[in-house]
């Protein structure tokens, strides 16, 4: 007994000895740190969003396109042709998956450690009238290899108890909250009451004659109703679009909209997983793994981190009765746009995914000079990305200067990493704050791109050519949504709900989803069919 309490002892000391405190390092002290790694002396500035001032962005369509060829997505690094869907998968696709992990987005860890998920807390719920079930629920991931950091993901599972199941589900990378937390009926708070005034009495006897003077008096008064962000008023019906007007919209929030089709929703809170900052590389998911080091130059950033969080809630959606787990897809707005397209483009289970305004890092093409640049996240939120994106915003370096030319893929090979898969790709319009800053002429670009890849594997691309160089966008509020790929530019702003309506449709048709509602349910009905 003795020497086996000693063996234990001497393993958790020499674990102890193995692991080092955390590192604490700056955002900038993170930085210098990678290009130190990597070589760097010196790397050019991103343009500037303020158009006033010398180094502004270009939005000069003559000035757009330095660099106007892309790697071509379908011949191989030895030259030869691909022609074949078997070719692709075989050939092909491992070889761009191989350049966006190791120069982009950087590999997944082998020893990431598993996540046991727990329900927190089930709650029957009416939310915009539709009965449901939310659930919070909490992914511990085992820190058992470095007790110093722990992570808890944390998510919202949202599913409608007014149409049988099993029922499609987007995961939004979102605050995680209770959409419409359900409050007590007027006698479960009579109920409340009459029990906190005989506590309190019997706490101060005085207390009597205050509630024999004021008889009707509540010490705890029944909470107000509330919504996925709090107290609003009932959702005004949209108006329909009009091609070419803007400001036309008046939709409902995403989740109402979800509900209201059948669907369920999971609201995920990416911070929960690893933070939106350089500081936090050496804590979360990342750090974790690394034991609070820092990353080396083909370690994953927060975008790989984030949508390996997303797959982990998967995991969970999978062992759901209610979800159809085969149609589990994500949704994200700006760098959780980014996020959004990241998780489909690796992770072959998700089945679709809304990525709204994604700009650089995400469907926008690194190669086009439009607005925000490639030296805007080697320079600023390089943590979203590997160490080696780095390479490419440096003008002094001991490989010398390196261009987004030098790339060896584009934002069109993660698009085409995610077919035949459905990937809407969505934006608003500048003049309600979706900014050029953006380059949405440069996403569509790299999603007309994408398309040869699309057709080969037997899906529908946009059903324009795939010259990327010729092809315009289409004007405002045009769907281009008949194909696997998908595109529509909203009349909104920053933001993709005004274009949740056409997505769901979209999905629907594709994948024959048709709920049928349940007999005898309280709340709101599924629109008609």
């Amino acid at each position: 007994m003795k020497k086996t309490l000693f063996v234990l002892l001497m393993a958790s000391t020499t674990a102890m000895a193995q692991n080092k405190p955390p590192v604490n390092f700056t955002q900038d002290q993170d930085h210098q740190n990678m290009m130190d790694q990597l070589g760097i002396k010196a790397l050019r500035p991103g343009p500037s969003g303020d158009e006033k001032a010398p180094n502004h962005a270009n939005y000069d369509v003559a000035l757009a396109n330095p660099y106007p060829n892309l790697p071509d997505l379908l011949t191989l690094k030895n030259g030869k042709k691909v022609t074949t869907a078997d070719q692709w998968w075989k050939l092909r696709r491992p070889e761009v998956k191989e350049d966006l992990e190791r120069e982009v987005y950087g590999r997944l860890p082998k020893n990431i450690p598993s996540v046991k998920w727990t329900v927190k807390l089930t709650d029957n719920e009416v939310f915009n009238n539709v009965p449901v079930i939310a659930r919070q629920i909490v992914g511990h991931v085992d820190n058992s290899s470095y007790p110093e950091i722990n992570v808890d993901i944390d998510a919202t599972v949202v599913l409608p108890k007014n149409v049988k199941g099993p029922v499609p589900v987007l995961i939004m990378f979102t605050q995680s909250r209770l959409p419409a937390p359900s409050s007590p009926t007027a006698a479960e708070n009579e109920k409340i009451n009459a029990a906190l005034k005989k506590m309190l009495t019997n706490i101060d006897p005085s207390l009597q004659a205050v509630w024999d003077a004021h008889p009707a008096y509540l010490p705890f008064a029944a909470p107000a109703g509330g919504g996925f962000f709090g107290p609003r008023a009932a959702p005004k019906p949209p108006t329909p679009d009009i091609p070419g007007v803007i400001g036309v919209n008046n939709d409902p929030g995403s989740a109402e909209q979800l509900v209201a089709a059948g669907w369920g929703y999971v609201a995920l809170n990416l911070g929960s997983i690893q933070a939106d900052n350089g500081a936090g590389l050496t804590r979360g998911i990342i750090g974790l793994v690394n034991k609070g080091q820092p990353r080396k130059p083909d370690d994953w950033g927060a975008l790989r981190a984030w949508a390996w969080g997303a797959a982990r809630v998967l995991d969970y959606l999978e062992t759901e009765p209610m979800v159809d787990a085969k149609h589990v897809g994500v949704e994200g707005v700006s760098r959780y746009g980014k996020a959004a397209l990241v998780s489909l483009a690796f992770e072959d289970r998700f089945a679709m995914a809304l990525v709204g305004s994604s700009g650089e890092g995400g469907a926008k093409l690194n190669r086009r000079n439009w607005g925000e640049a490639v030296e805007s996240l080697t320079g600023g939120e390089y943590y979203w990305m590997a160490g080696n994106f780095m390479k490419y915003g440096a003008s002094e370096a001991k490989f010398g200067p390196k261009t987004a030319n030098d790339l060896p893929v584009d934002s069109h090979d993660l698009i085409a990493l995610c077919a035949p898969r459905l990937a809407f790709i969505s934006y608003g319009v500048p003049e309600k704050g979706d900014a050029k800053w953006l380059d949405h002429q440069g996403s569509y670009m790299a999603t007309v791109a994408a398309g040869t890849v699309y057709k080969l594997v037997g899906a529908k691309d946009l059903g324009v050519s795939n010259d990327y160089n010729k092809e315009m966008m289409p004007p405002v509020n045009t769907p281009m949504l008949n194909g696997e790929l998908a595109w529509r530019q909203h009349d909104q702003g920053h933001q993709d709900q005004a274009n949740m309506k056409w997505f769901i449709k979209w999905v629907d048709e594709k994948i024959g989803y048709n709920p049928v509602p349940v007999e005898g349910a309280n709340g709101g009905r599924r629109r008609g069919r």
